[in-house]
């Protein structure tokens, strides 16, 4: 690669504006090498994930966002498909079902976290609940709220309180041992529509198209100017908000899966626990038993 990735072209650490920032991103290669660069970065994460498994003291948890098309999915297959598959979690949040809002909207949130030792991958995340809830407020009166009986009780105060929650929430976990990315693929309208004809257009992407993805399209400025908002308030130093250039699928999974390998291999005591000082000066022992069976 002719380009070197610097996560902090990426990293949010000051307010954004969306609309200033690119949706597309030259790396200075042709797709093979992307592709063949991409599975040498994956193939090392997977030594990191191996480690931290046998470590045990870190988890890692992951948040992808992004509208409709922006290639969740797709992100998600190629940049772990080299990963144990006993380590990674994928969970993937859908409209709350009747028992989890019957409680609080982070419960089922919680309960996905990864373990210590794991990666957990939220495609959507907790994210949804100060996104599409914005763009819709009536979607709140499902939570049955004390005190918020009419779309009119959502006022600016309530957002500031979510904001608060989610920050504490990610706080929480970050002290606990959890090292957290929060990953917006930035996808141009355009590119949408595109993606969208496509679904159209191919009979093996046909079911993934919704006549609700156009009314959703609809609102492309108000979920832009909520993404931005919701990454404005929540990137942390504990907890930082990556936009990711997405217009191209194997540009925006490359630079995801380099900003995931080069902040974890800084944790310099990830790694694999050194065996009992009897064991290790019994090795040779040990081969010659078996050797002998």
């Amino acid at each position: 690669m002719k380009k070197t990735i610097n996560i902090n072209d990426f990293k949010v650490t000051k307010p954004i504006h969306l609309k200033d920032i690119s949706t597309t991103y030259d790396l200075d290669a042709d797709k093979d090498k992307i592709e063949d660069e991409m599975e040498e970065v994956c193939e090392d994460l997977a030594d990191i994930q191996n480690a931290m498994y046998a470590h045990g003291k870190y988890a890692v948890l992951i948040c992808i966002q992004g509208t409709d098309t922006a290639g969740k999915d797709s992100m998600i297959r190629e940049v772990f498909k080299e990963l144990n598959a006993r380590g990674v979690m994928v969970h993937s949040f859908k409209t709350p079902t009747k028992l989890e809002l019957k409680h609080d909207y982070l419960w089922r949130h919680y309960l996905a976290l990864p373990a210590r030792g794991k990666f957990g991958v939220f495609n959507r995340t907790h994210y949804e609940n100060v996104l599409v809830t914005r763009v819709h407020p009536e979607y709140i009166l499902n939570e049955n709220i004390p005190g918020i009986d009419r779309v009119e009780d959502i006022n600016d105060a309530f957002w500031h309180k979510r904001f608060e929650q989610i920050n504490n929430f990610e706080q929480h976990v970050s002290d606990n041992g959890t090292i957290i990315f929060k990953f917006f693929l930035h996808l141009s309208k355009e590119e949408q529509k595109n993606r969208l004809l496509r679904r159209l257009e191919k009979p093996s992407k046909n079911w993934k198209f919704s006549p609700g993805d156009l009314d959703e399209r609809e609102l492309w400025d108000s979920y832009q100017e909520y993404f931005e908002d919701a990454i404005n308030r929540t990137s942390k130093p504990h907890a930082p908000w990556y936009t990711i250039p997405s217009d191209d699928k194997p540009t925006a999974r490359y630079i995801v899966a380099k900003i995931l390998y080069d902040t974890l291999k800084t944790y310099k005591d990830i790694k694999e626990p050194e065996l009992e000082p009897e064991v290790m000066a019994n090795l040779e022992a040990y081969k010659k038993q078996l050797e002998r069976e």
